[in-house]
Order: C-alpha cells, then sequence, then structure tokens
C-alpha cells in the first residue's frame, strides 16, 4: 500500500516543479519507510520550500491538547514554521499570496473533534480566496472508510472541534473530507487529492501493514484512536478521559468513582463488542493531576460491533446518574469557544446532554440522530476515491 506522499515521491515531485510551496504537516506525517514528509521536501531542489503550516501540538506533534505555539523561523533549515493553532487559526492573506501552492499532509484520527481537518479546511479557505492551489496528500482514515457514527453537528454549534455538519466518525479520508467539504459548502477551492495505493474503504490502520507514526501526544496507538470518538465525549465534563496516563481515553474516571459499582452498573448495559474493568490511577497532569481515581479501563473485543460514540455516551449516564452530586458538565471556555458548554461543541448539539439530564434511554437518542446520519452517508458517497 502507498500513501500520497509516496506517489508525490515516486513520480519525482513533478506536480511541484518551479513552483513556491507551502506544506502543511506535522512530523507523524511520514512516508511509508518512517522519512518525515518535511525532511523529503527539504531536500528537492525542483521547487522552493518556503513555509511550513503546523497544526495542533506543534510541528514536534509534542505539545499537548489546547497548547497555543507560535511562529518561528528556523534558522538552519532557512524555512518559516508558521503555527494554525496559536493566535490566529489561519495564516494571514500575505504569507499565502507568495506562494503558488499549498501541500497537506495530515494524519486524520477520523473523527470530528481532531482538530487537524480543521486546520486543513481554514487553509484551504484562505488558498479559496487567492486563488491558489491546494495539493492533499492522502492518508487512511485509520477507523476505515465505512463506518458512520453519532449525530450530524448542527451549524449553530460550530466551532473549531467541528467546523461543519459532519457527525462525529465520518468514515472519510483527509482527501475525501476536505473535498467534500470544500463543494457541499461553497468554498471555491483548487483541490488536487494524491490518492493513495491499494488503500481498501474496509481496512482499519492495522489492516493497512503501515507503522502507527503518533500524530499527537495522547493518540498514542491505534487502540486509542478508535475508541476517541466516544471517549472524547468526556472532555465535556469532569471526569478525566485518561490524559497524564499512558491510556488516555481507554482508561476514564475521578476520584470520587468506585469502580467496582461503575462495572456493575455498566454490565447492565451490555454493551457491544466492548468490555471494561475496575482500575485506579494518577493522572500526571491535566484533570485531578496527582491524585489517585478510581474508574475504568476499556477493552475493544470486537470492533466491528463497537460503537464508540454510544459506548462513550452510556458511560457518562451512567456516572451521572450514580454520582448526581459530583458530576459536572465542563465549562467554557474550551477550544477558542467562550460561550457553549465544550460537551455541546463536541457531540454537535444541546439536545443529547438535556436528553442525558433527563435521564433518557441512549437509544431513544440515537434515533433521533439517524435520519441525517443516513442523509450524509447518502451525500458523501459522490466524493468517494476508494472502493
Amino acid at each position: 500500500m502507498l500513501l500520497g506522499i509516496d506517489i508525490l515521491v515516486s513520480n519525482r515531485f513533478k506536480l511541484l516543479n518551479g513552483m513556491k510551496v507551502g506544506l502543511c504537516t506535522n512530523i507523524s506525517a511520514c512516508d511509508s519507510q518512517l522519512q518525515p514528509t518535511m525532511i523529503l521536501f527539504e531536500h528537492q531542489r525542483n521547487f522552493t520550500l518556503d513555509v511550513v503550516f503546523t497544526p495542533e501540538h506543534g510541528l514536534s506533534g509534542a505539545l499537548q491538547d489546547q497548547k497555543k505555539s507560535s511562529d518561528f523561523y528556523d534558522k538552519k533549515k532557512n524555512i518559516k514554521i508558521h503555527s494554525l493553532y496559536g493566535e490566529r487559526l489561519a495564516p494571514d492573506i500575505a504569507t499565502i499570496k507568495k506562494l503558488d501552492c499549498i501541500v497537506i499532509d495530515l494524519q486524520d484520527i477520523g473523527t470530528r473533534y481532531y482538530t487537524f481537518s480543521w486546520s486543513a479546511v481554514l487553509l484551504i479557505q484562505q488558498c479559496a480566496l487567492l486563488k491558489k492551489k491546494i495539493i492533499i496528500l492522502d492518508r487512511p482514515n485509520p477507523l476505515n472508510g465505512v463506518t458512520l457514527e453519532g449525530p450530524v453537528l448542527e451549524p449553530r454549534f460550530s466551532s473549531f472541534v467541528g467546523l461543519y455538519p459532519i457527525p462525529v466518525r465520518h468514515g472519510l479520508s483527509i482527501g475525501e473530507l476536505c473535498t467534500l467539504i470544500s463543494t457541499e459548502f461553497n468554498i471555491p477551492a483548487d483541490i488536487s487529492v494524491v490518492k493513495m495505493k491499494l488503500w481498501r474503504r474496509r481496512y482499519y490502520f492495522d489492516d493497512t501493514r503501515l507503522p502507527w507514526t503518533i500524530p499527537s501526544p495522547n493518540m498514542p496507538a491505534l487502540s486509542t484512536a478508535i475508541v476517541y470518538p466516544g471517549m472524547c465525549l468526556l472532555e465535556g465534563t469532569n471526569v478525566s478521559e485518561g490524559r497524564g496516563t499512558t491510556r488516555p481515553f481507554e482508561i476514564v474516571g475521578a476520584p470520587w468513582i468506585d469502580p467496582f459499582l461503575l462495572i456493575a452498573s455498566l454490565k447492565k448495559e451490555k454493551l457491544p463488542g466492548v468490555q471494561v474493568r475496575p482500575t485506579f490511577f494518577i493522572p500526571t497532569f491535566n484533570k485531578y493531576k496527582n491524585e489517585l481515581c478510581g474508574g475504568i479501563h476499556v477493552y475493544v473485543r470486537n470492533r466491528k460491533k463497537f460503537n464508540s460514540v454510544l459506548t462513550g455516551l452510556i458511560i457518562i449516564k451512567t456516572i451521572k446518574k450514580l454520582y448526581p452530586d459530583k458530576f459536572r458538565w465542563h465549562q467554557p471556555p474550551y477550544e477558542f469557544e467562550k460561550e457553549k458548554l465544550p460537551f455541546d461543541i463536541l457531540i454537535g448539539n444541546a439536545w443529547v446532554r438535556e436528553a442525558i439530564n433527563r435521564t433518557e434511554s441512549i437509544a431513544v437518542m440515537r434515533k433521533k440522530w439517524i435520519k441525517k446520519l443516513t442523509e450524509f452517508k447518502k451525500m458523501r458517497k459522490k466524493y468517494l476515491l476508494y472502493r
């Protein structure tokens, strides 16, 4: 299987001949031989790499979540590094104006909240205004290109964890996603996608036999990405989502949770494709730093049956029911949003939170969002580049 960057290299970068290029990437975007795209670009002589744009977590991919980064000039490489997660979420017009082309090579996680795709979209919007060409080096959706989960974002809940109406788990490669958004939401961008070779929609990342490269500090493995669509919703609560542990999003809890009581309650839910065990942990940073927390460790046993969003919502609802005096919805600010509740901009509406407050069934909630999810699935068919 070959990635978009592999195809570009095999064609000797002919697409970029004579151009002044901007590259949007971080250190985790590598070719199939683990050479970082940025290094491959630096060594070319048939075009000029003028600026590198970096998403959340910085060029190194080492900064923690919601940690802003600044622009800087790399004297050794003679390249300007421009942060897309700092004082501005999109580059200034002057930076784009001097370029002929923007190349985007980012490893998305197949989930609406993951900010890399929104950095790409904001960059595409700027390029569209100035009629600059965009080339996307495509990469696999690690969660496969078939399965969709969760509600479609309602437009009034647009934020940097979801700028446009797509579901929580979208089942698209980053090339497909950006092309869909550009076309469906009237962004007149000149986008070309360098397609992967031999990727199949049914593949999870491990089916590609490519090595996993860590795109951000709290996405250390495919197992993390698989639970992320549902367990990231805990960021909108005062329950730890496991940041500060070696198993973020797979381990969740709080100092006031009795793991055995929580396990007993969750067993009644008969969650498909997943098992949970009681655990204790002490986060080294983030929520409940240096405090002993009780909670659960989530194990996906059958990823075809597992529904991460439904599982995450059931866990949240169960914790809230068990600990009504301790559980809280996290308050803003969160990811540059200062008014709307973090949980609402993550799930993409207010009514799911309100339904949980009323102790409504998660199955009833799913019935409410399934129509728009089905409509999205039909609409996206024309943007699918792979079988």
